[in-house]
Order: C-alpha cells, then sequence, then structure tokens
C-alpha cells in the first residue's frame, strides 16, 4: 500500500485529526496563552483573546467530532450505541470536549465579553483601570468578581475538555501496533 493510498482510509485522517485537536488544547492552554499573559500588557492580552478564543473553540467543538467520524475500526451509529466496547472510551471523552467547547464558545465565551464591555464603560465612568491599584467603587468590584468566577469556569471547562482528549489519546495510544 502506498503512502498516497493509505490516505483513502480513515486511519491517518483520524490520527492527524486527533493530533491537530490534542495540540491546539496543549498549546493553548499550557503555552501560547501564558506566554502571551506575560508579555503583553492587558489591554492588548484581551483583544488578543477575544480574537483567538471563538476561533479555538469552533475548532475545539468541530475537531473531536471529526475524529468520530474517522474512527478507524468503529462505524458512526456504533460509537453511539452504549452497548458498543467503543462508547465509553471513545464516545463519551470525545463528547465531553465538544460540550465543554461548545459551551465556552455559546455561552461563557459571551458572558465574558458583556462582563468586559462593562468593565470598560466603568472604567471610563471612574478614570481608572479595574487594575489600578487602590480602593476599587463597588460596581468595579463586583464586575472584577463576576469576570474571575466566569473566567474560573471557562478555565474549568476547558481543563475537562483537555482531560477528555487526553483520555482518548491514551485509548489511541493503546491500539496503535507498529
Amino acid at each position: 500500500m502506498s503512502i498516497l493510498s493509505t490516505l483513502a482510509t480513515p486511519g491517518p485522517w483520524h490520527a492527524l485529526t486527533f493530533g491537530a485537536l490534542f495540540g491546539t488544547q496543549f498549546y493553548q492552554t499550557f503555552v501560547g496563552g501564558i506566554i502571551a499573559y506575560k508579555a503583553l500588557p492587558r489591554p492588548m492580552f484581551s483583544q488578543l483573546q477575544q480574537r483567538v478564543f471563538p476561533v479555538y473553540f469552533t475548532l475545539q467543538s468541530v475537531l473531536p467530532a471529526l475524529v468520530l467520524i474517522t474512527h478507524p475500526t468503529a462505524s458512526v451509529p456504533s460509537l453511539l450505541t452504549t452497548s458498543s466496547p467503543y462508547f465509553y472510551n471513545t464516545t463519551v471523552p470525545l463528547l465531553l470536549v465538544i460540550s465543554t467547547s461548545i459551551l465556552n464558545l455559546v455561552v461563557i465565551g459571551p458572558a465574558t465579553t458583556a462582563v468586559m464591555r462593562k468593565r470598560k464603560i466603568q472604567e471610563t465612568k471612574e478614570g481608572k483601570k479595574y487594575y489600578d491599584e487602590g480602593p476599587k467603587s463597588e460596581t468595579m468590584k463586583k464586575l472584577n468578581s463576576k469576570f474571575g468566577r466566569i473566567h474560573g469556569i471557562s478555565s474549568l471547562l476547558g481543563l475537562v475538555g483537555f482531560m477528555g482528549a487526553a483520555a482518548y489519546g491514551v485509548v489511541l495510544g493503546s491500539n496503535l501496533n507498529f
């Protein structure tokens, strides 16, 4: 079998898609986000994340579905059947990634952006940044607290999604034969 003919089978696409899924999760969570946070001033970091996260969460919603579709040894219907041997070790972890990412994309992300906009308005009213030293108004304290909660939820969802992908990575790796 030639290299080109293997591309007509789902196995290589499955591996490449999973690699893209896990790679983007790992990089965004443990490398790119941390470097950007340390290197950029807060306003620039915030603008960057507002542009990156919708794309990232969209990828994190689509890629696990593609991993399921390209599963080399199971049909999509068998992956969705609870009596299938693949359901709990493949479908459940990947559905976890999909659901946490969709929640971040559709609910948590927009809520975070809304709080950030309210904070920006409050900064204009008060004449100082939300992160400036010194006492904060009650409104700013509430906005900062709300942002912290929403950001914490988003981070937790991201971590749960990462663990779901890692769990499937272990399953995938244990089934590789060289």
